[in-house]
């Protein structure tokens, strides 16, 4: 049996589950999109890009603040999902293009800002990623990253990666913000804020929105009913096992 590749295999599984991130109550609101949407309102970029869109949610909070947006992700059913849902919006100003974020099909220097938000965590490489998110940016342009981050200890760490890809296969690693912000700087941003949030996820509805088999929502339990008490404390889980994780938004200037 030939197993795909990652470049095929994430895009294969988003895209039959596009519709559910469209209509994802947690993608599509949060105090990070909110702080997003202002930071995108002071800088009034000309042209934005959003690499990993999903559903599309950064797209339409930002879009209105920017003369145009590219969204950017390597599953084509989730690039038709948003574009309708744009169109539905009336947000003319959005259009699609199919990549990867680690080969961006753009020129250099190319946007004004780039954002991007719960995508970077699927991405085969972070580095290859940001390198080419400066790349296609121009000198000061304002760059957004939101994503959910690995806990400091090690301990919490490996469960937290553990569940991650035992929903979902295609999953690569929630980054530490140390990771982060040592992965920025080498691309070339500076970070110039960073604000952590915390999200409740509620078990029922984050299996279902990657149709997560009922054997690895068992192995996620038995997981959770096994964790020692540090584990259980910081990710503060529950009895029908939803828990709660670490996220970020990191704002940052080219440089």
């Amino acid at each position: 049996m030939t197993s795909p590749s990652h470049d095929q295999h994430a895009p294969q599984r988003f895209s039959a589950r596009a519709a559910a991130y469209v209509a994802s109550a947690v993608h599509a609101s949060g105090a990070d999109l909110d702080r997003m949407a202002e930071a995108a309102s002071r800088a009034a970029p000309a042209r934005l890009l959003d690499i990993g869109t999903g559903g599309g949610h950064v797209a339409y909070a930002l879009a209105p603040h920017a003369g145009a947006v590219v969204a950017v992700d390597p599953a084509q059913g989730m690039l038709d999902a948003m574009a309708a849902e744009a169109g539905r919006r009336g947000l003319a100003t959005i259009t699609t293009v199919r990549a990867p974020a680690e080969r961006l099909p753009f020129a250099d220097a190319a946007f004004d800002a780039v954002a991007s938000r719960f995508s970077a965590h699927h991405w085969g490489s972070l580095s290859r990623g940001l390198a080419e998110a400066r790349r296609v940016c121009r000198t000061g342009a304002l760059a957004l990253f939101a994503d959910i981050v690995a806990p400091p200890t090690a301990l919490c760490d490996t469960h937290l990666q553990a569940v991650e890809l035992l929903r979902d296969p295609s999953h690569v690693r929630d980054y530490s913000l140390a990771e982060w912000t040592a992965h920025l700087a080498h691309a070339g941003f500076a970070a110039a804020a960073i604000y952590p949030t915390r999200l409740r996820m509620d078990f029922p509805a984050w299996t279902a929105r990657m149709d997560t088999p009922p054997d690895l929502q068992a192995a996620i339990r038995m997981l959770q009913h096994s964790a020692p008490a540090e584990v259980r404390d910081h990710f503060a889980i529950e009895a029908d096992g939803s828990f709660t994780i670490d996220s970020m938004l990191i704002e940052a200037r080219a440089i």
